[in-house]
């Protein structure tokens, strides 16, 4: 008999969407590197870098999956998030494949939520202006 396989979807909510998942109680995975998670961040987020960069070019962190389980289980429910969506998109892909079951990706990552301000950190208008992908 064959098994049939569904593809696992990944799920983008917008910042108001995310914010009332984490109040119902998701927990906050911020897939940024340490460096700019440092520079603020969601209250109460694991950060996991998912991609390293370096002078030789980004490279996807070989550890993220184990990093991942050392913090979370499986059947938690997820928002997952980085600085403007596209890495925490790739994340989200890799959990799901890994057997994450609840994994939302956050849709326009950390800018997206200061641009709501959503963060009270005094930095955050200094991190909105240094991100690349800013307008």
């Amino acid at each position: 008999m064959e098994e049939t396989r569904t593809e696992n979807v990944v799920v983008t909510v917008n910042v108001s969407a995310a914010k009332d998942l984490l109040v119902e109680g998701h927990r906050y995975l911020d897939v940024r590197t340490n460096e700019e998670f440092s520079r603020g961040h969601v209250d109460n987020a694991l950060n996991v870098p998912y991609i390293f960069k370096t002078p030789d070019g980004n490279f996807i962190n070989p550890e993220f999956l184990a990093q991942v389980s050392l913090l979370l289980q499986k059947d938690d429910s997820l928002v997952v998030g980085c600085n403007s969506g596209g890495r925490s998109f790739k994340a989200c892909v890799d959990l799901l494949n890994n057997g994450y079951k609840n994994v939302t990706n956050l849709g326009g990552g950390y800018s997206a939520w200061l641009d709501h301000e959503f963060a009270g950190d005094p930095s955050a208008d200094m991190f909105k202006t240094a991100c690349k992908f800013r307008k």
